[in-house]
């Protein structure tokens, strides 16, 4: 469809004036009551509306960055769609905290199942309002793109379509424990500074109930996967509505696996992905973005037909490097892409780690080396002296002789062993130039990062046979086979998705090692409980084959 008939199917915006109605009540199944602000056009006719619900308290105002697309305004909130933009365009927004938060009492129960039927009572509530048409889409970033995952699974009747925009769905595999080893650098930093602060935002004196859920302690206590991480997850056979999954390949930490595992999981034949890059969240305010969610919901809400059905139904950012700005986005029929060649690059060990972050202890070949190999490296400085800002083992292909495109998922498959009876195997891939500069890609905090990562506990290295994939393994997480000190185990690190182009003359590197490498930024891990004084141990060639899978899409 052309720009010109694109624009004459979606909705236009009119000269209207804003209501804003503050602190509505809304009624629960239980006799509580939690608040809402709501923003609307006054206007005769009824308008569909979007909605959120969030622990991040609907009335503090969010400032963007002077290089947002969408400027300010009094009415911007943090992670929200924009009032001024979307009710001149015939939509409500309508914004719910969560019970506990902000101006909802109760007991804060982030990320629950009992959130999840509050969420729901507010949609059908909302729903019956005179100025709405009774259909309602879901739209927000980050807590308020997980919170519709959940929702989702209950299939409230006025819920027409849902839009999660980078947002994780399995809250043990995503958020909290990546491949078993704790997030305590995120879980800590958003409880501290994102979660606590905005109970009601007043002294716990105030209302007490608030401050009773100790979710650090939950969140450390509950180290396997369970029916308490279970109940705050999407369950992908349940979800019934038209979904539009929205990823940031940056955001590798936190909330990417959600998305495309939504893709991955959806029975629905209404769905739609899409993968940018960048911070997390000028993608979403930027007016490529914006469109996007336009056409969605002006199909699913109003019976507009934007043509954004009749398009293939993956569209991905591919990025070729080093770019400050976004790049080019391509459509693809599938996820993963169906021409994808999926191709065994082969440690090949080559010395013993230094330390030294320029150094490299071996390469990926493509064919696998005939001589089994061993390296040894420490999990921690103490007793071991200076590690000169690197612990592990680096392994590097040879310069690409053409421009070769990596996007999808992918899987360090390698043999391990400990001195201890566990081993942390944190992996992180990285773009090196002919000049052994890296090239770096602008990070979901906005900072200089990698291609991404991948996290493993050796001892939670048990497979999921049935939902496992060949290039996505899937961990039951549900015990603990620990190791026998000195005997190597076989490991499938699952590591998160990707799209890079390495130009002519690049090398991929892949790091491995105990703790977080380059470019985690508050998205750390660290379990004391094994590492001090003890050694860890590669393997690669002969009978222990390490290698990494990686996805090549050929040129069409």
């Amino acid at each position: 469809m052309s720009d010109k008939k694109l624009a004459k199917k979606l909705s236009q915006p009119k000269k209207v004036k804003l209501i804003v109605e503050k602190d509505v009540p809304i009624p629960m199944r239980d006799g509580a009551i939690i608040y809402a602000d709501v923003f609307r056009p006054d206007c005769r006719e009824k308008v569909p509306a979007i909605m959120n619900l969030s622990v991040y308290h609907k009335d503090k105002l969010w400032v963007p960055p002077d290089d947002l697309e969408e400027k300010p305004n009094p009415h911007m909130n943090w992670e929200s769609g924009n009032p001024e933009w979307w009710c001149p365009r015939g939509y409500a927004i309508v914004r719910v905290d969560a019970r506990g938060s902000g101006k909802s009492p109760g007991r804060s129960e982030p990320s629950s199942y009992a959130e999840s039927l509050d969420y729901y009572d507010s949609v059908e509530w909302m729903a019956r309002r005179a100025w709405c048409t009774g259909k309602i889409g879901t739209m927000g970033i980050s807590y308020l793109a997980a919170s519709q995952w959940r929702l989702a699974n209950l299939n409230p009747p006025s819920l027409k379509a849902i839009l999660p925009w980078e947002g994780r769905a399995d809250q043990y595999r995503d958020q909290a424990y990546h491949g078993g080893i704790f997030a305590i650098g995120f879980i800590g930093n958003w409880y501290l500074n994102w979660t606590a602060q905005h109970l009601l935002g007043r002294p716990r004196s105030y209302n007490p109930d608030s401050f009773n859920n100790n979710m650090m302690w939950e969140y450390m206590s509950h180290n396997l996967d369970s029916e308490y991480w279970r109940q705050a997850s999407a369950r992908w056979d349940q979800i019934k509505m038209p979904v539009y999954t929205a990823g940031n390949w940056t955001s590798f930490a936190l909330h990417l696996r959600g998305n495309t595992e939504a893709w991955l999981g959806l029975k629905t034949k209404t769905k739609k992905m899409r993968i940018h890059s960048g911070t997390h969240f000028h993608a979403f305010y930027s007016e490529e973005g914006r469109q996007d969610q336009l056409r969605w919901f002006d199909h699913w809400l109003k019976g507009n037909d934007t043509g954004i059905m009749d398009e293939p139904p993956v569209k991905l950012e591919i990025r070729t490097g080093g770019k400050k700005g976004r790049y080019d986005f391509r459509f693809e029929k599938d996820w993963p892409i169906p021409r994808t060649q999926w191709t065994r690059w082969y440690l090949d060990i080559e010395r013993e780690p230094s330390g030294k972050p320029e150094d490299v202890e071996g390469k990926l070949l493509s064919a696998a080396p005939k001589k089994e190999k061993k390296l040894t490296y420490a999990t921690s400085a103490a007793g071991h002296g200076a590690v000169h800002g690197r612990m592990g083992a680096s392994f590097v292909t040879p310069p690409m002789n053409q421009a070769t495109e990596i996007t999808g998922p992918l899987v360090l498959n390698v043999w391990v062993s400990s001195s201890s009876e566990d081993a942390d195997i944190m992996v992180t891939l990285r773009n090196f130039g002919p000049d052994g500069k890296e090239v770096l890609e602008v990070g979901s905090q906005g900072q200089p990062t990698v291609l991404t990562k991948g996290w493993l506990r050796a001892s939670q290295r048990k497979l999921d046979k049935k939902k496992s994939l060949p290039y996505r393994p899937y961990h039951a997480h549900d015990e603990r086979r620990w190791l026998k000190p000195g005997e190597p185990v076989e490991c499938q690190v699952e590591i998160w998705s990707t799209s890079i182009v390495l130009q002519k003359g690049h090398r991929l590197r892949v790091d491995i090692g105990p703790v977080d490498g380059a470019g985690t930024a508050i998205y750390t891990h660290f379990n004391a409980d094994y590492k001090i004084r003890a050694k860890n141990s590669i393997y690669s060639g002969g009978k222990k084959e390490s290698y990494l899978l990686v996805p090549i899409i050929p040129a069409r």
